[in-house]
C-alpha cells in the first residue's frame, strides 16, 4: 500500500496522540485540509515549509486508509498532493519517525523513511 508523510512538530503530534485525533497544524487549520506529500515530495516540503526547524516528526500513513476524504491535488508547479479533509486519528499512522537536521542544516528525509 502506498504511503503518504506528514512533517509534524513533535509536540504537536504527541499532543494529537494524547487526544486520539490530529486536526492539523496551523497551515493545515488556514487551508482547510491537512496537508500530505508523497515520497518523492518529501525532501522539497521539509525545505521549502520547515527548513531550520528541529523537533519535527515524519507520520507516514498507508493513504487506502482515509478513504474517500483524501484527495489529491495540484499544488507547487502543478504535481497533485495528498490532501486529507478530515480529521486525522493518529492509530492510521504506520510509523512514526525522527527528522533531524544534518550538519549542512537540511533535514535528513532519506534517513527518516529508511
Amino acid at each position: 500500500m502506498p504511503l503518504i508523510y506528514k512533517i509534524c512538530p513533535a509536540p504537536l503530534w504527541r499532543e494529537a496522540e494524547a487526544r486520539g485525533r490530529f486536526d492539523g497544524a496551523p497551515v493545515d487549520l488556514a487551508d482547510g485540509y491537512i496537508h500530505f506529500s508523497t515520497a518523492a515530495q518529501l525532501a522539497e516540503t521539509a525545505a521549502k515549509h520547515f527548513a531550520g526547524q528541529d523537533g519535527l516528526l515524519v507520520v507516514a500513513v498507508e493513504a487506502e486508509r482515509l478513504g474517500p476524504a483524501l484527495r489529491y491535488e495540484p499544488s507547487r508547479g502543478g504535481a497533485l498532493f495528498p490532501h486529507l479533509y478530515a480529521a486525522l486519528d493518529p492509530q492510521a499512522a504506520r510509523w512514526i519517525a525522527p527528522l533531524p537536521r544534518k550538519a549542512d542544516g537540511s533535514h535528513a528525509v532519506a534517513e527518516a523513511l529508511a
